[in-house]
């Protein structure tokens, strides 16, 4: 009862508490060891023994492997092994040695300097990447080198949690007869992915989801435990299995089934090693571990950027790169557990390690908005960047904005040997563009200057393709007014923006969704088992519908009002039209 009590209280605090973090830009890895800290010994005292949750917690680490040995599907693996290989080693053994040097000058042996350096290189996938994905910079040049060097950390794990028992004089492990844990890899390396497709194929055919799960928790802790037997660390088991399956069909439905484990018990984990997090040391030496945190966040930041200015990496890029990787890493709670435990790490060398990782993670939001503030005021600093020199000799099409709409006209265009002058007016577009072959010219067409220059005078068609609505919308003012016989193939992002455009005499133009949602609409029909000449027929009359609705509906696009009444007509109606073509459909194949 009393340990039903404690994940209660878990629970509660974490959905209560964790959100907060989440829409503050900290992360949930934050909150939930906000959330550790706050109700374990050190706070509230709400839970006093967290050693027992931690076990079990520990846990969400195993999936958090096997995840990630799903993701490391060989032709993936290969066409990264430049940057993962490369950059990723470069960082580890760079940033590794630099706090090995600091850890043995602050008083550690060798041993466990080399150790200390390695966790501490760690940074956080579980913060870094979804907030690279929220702040849309996963694509980026450092958004891309992040991603790499993690993968590479996270690959390092494996080898780290073997190793460790090697730095120490704790307990004695079968990894003091290597040929042993050797064996069980080999065995489960070799014998491995033929059982586990047998499994997963007899399971798949009683068609039960709940046994899939079954079959996934299994396999991952039947493994772990395996080589857990052989000497070797259950993360490593989970690691190999995932790696087994990642070419497997089932990788998909097994990402599925563990991801809520996953998830529910790395955020036990977290909130376990907050729990253990030793509060009394920040109190009481509050100057050290704040020191020793800022230390580590400054050797991270300075050796990454050295690195990455040395392989040829622009200094921008280079400096958030280094903020982004600053922090420690989740990784680092298990390994200095582990390193306590074999003794490389004394009790309060461990706590204070801990404790200090955790307080760099704290930190991570912090040095994003500092990264965020220094390339605005280096943006400031800039002149603005001069519009590119147009060409000498006029096209028959100009295209402005040239992103997803844009590059699939140009390509087409270039296909049939059909000259055209593309414009953009996101300066990282036409540098991204350029670095693939396609001639670009940077501009802003929504300014008249720019489209003369551009010889638009010369041109029959733009191909208005901007992403910004009243950027779009200005253009096409300027070319209705300026150059009147240029015709115009406009797209536009929305009911709204398609409207606007009517307005100013831009008949020829589509929005971008459509042609898309009626070809997926089509299929959805024919798969309901509705005849492939009838589906087609129901989508050209949806088509035609819409086209007048919208002509019907321009004149009143600002008046909400009439706008719902419209809308709600034009549903009723649009039953009766499809339900009018279905029929015609169906007497004519009896007429047939």
């Amino acid at each position: 009862m009393q340990s039903l009590a404690t994940f209660a209280a878990l629970l509660l605090a974490s959905v209560l508490l964790v959100p907060f973090f989440k829409r503050a830009g900290l992360g949930t890895v934050l909150g939930y060891l906000a959330v550790g800290m706050l109700i374990g010994p050190s706070g509230l005292s709400l839970v006093r023994d967290p050693d027992n949750l931690m076990h079990t917690a520990e846990l969400g680490v195993i999936l958090l492997l096997f995840v990630i040995g799903l993701e490391l599907k060989p032709s993936r693996l290969w066409a990264l092994r430049r940057a993962v290989f490369g950059l990723g080693a470069v960082q580890l053994v760079g940033v590794s040695a630099a706090l090995a040097v600091a850890g043995r000058y602050l008083g550690l042996s060798w041993p466990a300097a080399t150790v200390v350096g390695i966790i501490l290189a760690l940074s956080s996938t579980a913060f870094v990447l979804p907030t690279l994905a929220e702040r849309k910079e996963l694509s980026t040049r450092h958004g891309r080198d992040a991603f790499a060097i993690l993968l590479f950390q996270d690959l390092s794990v494996i080898p780290l949690l073997a190793l460790i028992p090697l730095f120490g004089t704790g307990k004695s492990t079968a990894l003091t007869h290597p040929g042993v844990g050797l064996a069980v890899l080999l065995a489960v390396v070799l014998l491995g992915r033929p059982l586990l497709d047998a499994l997963f194929r007899h399971v798949a055919r009683v068609n039960s989801r709940e046994m899939f799960t079954s079959a996934a928790l299994v396999t991952v802790l039947g493994l772990a435990l395996l080589m857990q037997a052989g000497g070797l660390s259950m993360s490593l088991g989970a690691f190999v299995a995932g790696v087994l399956l990642a070419d497997s069909e089932f990788r998909h439905e097994l990402e599925a089934a563990i991801a809520p484990f996953q998830g529910l018990l790395l955020g036990l984990f977290f909130m376990a090693v907050g729990m253990a997090t030793n509060l009394g040391l920040l109190i009481k030496q509050p100057l050290q571990i704040l020191g020793l945190t800022a230390g580590l966040i400054l050797v991270k930041f300075v050796v990454l950027y050295l690195l990455r200015r040395i392989f040829r990496g622009g200094a921008t890029d280079a400096r958030m790169l280094s903020l982004v990787l600053a922090q420690g890493g989740e990784f680092a709670f298990v390994l200095f557990d582990t390193a306590q435990s074999f003794r490389v790490l004394g009790e309060v060398q461990a706590d204070r390690l801990t404790l200090v990782v955790a307080l760099s993670m704290a930190a991570a939001p912090l040095l994003l908005m500092v990264g965020d503030w220094l390339s605005r005021r280096q943006e400031a600093r800039q002149p603005p960047r001069a519009f590119d020199a147009m060409p000498a000799e006029g096209s028959e099409v100009v295209i402005a904005g040239f992103g997803r709409v844009g590059q699939v006209i140009g390509r087409l265009l270039l296909a049939r040997g059909i000259r055209f002058t593309a414009l953009d007016a996101d300066a990282g577009q036409v540098d991204t563009v350029r670095r693939f072959g396609l001639k670009v010219f940077y501009g802003d067409a929504s300014q008249l200057d720019l489209l003369h220059a551009a010889q638009l005078e010369q041109a029959k068609v733009l191909v208005l393709a901007i992403d910004e609505v009243e950027a779009s919308l200005r253009t096409a003012e300027l070319v209705r007014r300026h150059f009147p016989h240029v015709r115009v193939v406009a797209r536009a992002r929305n009911r709204f923006h398609a409207s606007r455009l009517m307005d100013l005499g831009i008949e020829r133009q589509i929005r971008e969704t459509l042609p898309a949602s009626l070809e997926m609409s089509r299929w959805t029909l024919e798969f309901l088992n509705e005849p492939p000449a009838l589906a087609e027929q129901l989508v050209r009359r949806f088509a035609h519908h819409d086209d007048e609705v919208l002509a019907r509906q321009q004149a009143i696009i600002h008046d909400e009002g009439q706008m719902i009444q419209s809308s709600t007509e034009a549903r009723d109606e649009l039953a009766q039209v499809l339900e009018e073509a279905r029929l015609a459909f169906t007497r004519k194949g009896r007429g047939a």
